[in-house]
């Protein structure tokens, strides 16, 4: 019994100390991957947007996968309406 009774001492430690250094530093996280997410959406439908994408090969096996976040990240960059005419979202 002694060692479960360490193991969950040291859990809540641990859970303390992890809430401790990484509480301050969320929303930095969160921001850092919400851009990269953004700037992959931006390789993905690159090409549809007329950017040259050498990677377009290999990023059209991605558009299925990204169809549904689609409106928000062009929300989010500024775009009222689709900028593509094969994707009506709005």
């Amino acid at each position: 019994m002694g060692k479960e009774k360490e193991k969950s001492w040291l859990a809540k430690l641990e859970e303390g100390l992890h809430a401790y250094y990484v509480t301050p530093y969320r929303r930095s996280f969160a921001r850092a991957q919400r851009d990269e997410d953004d700037l992959f959406m931006l390789l993905v439908f690159a090409e549809s947007m007329g950017i040259p994408n050498p990677a377009a090969f290999y990023t059209m096996e991605l558009l299925p996968i990204v169809y549904d976040r689609f409106h928000e990240w062009h929300i989010r960059m500024g775009m009222e309406r689709s900028p593509m005419d094969h994707i009506s979202c709005c």
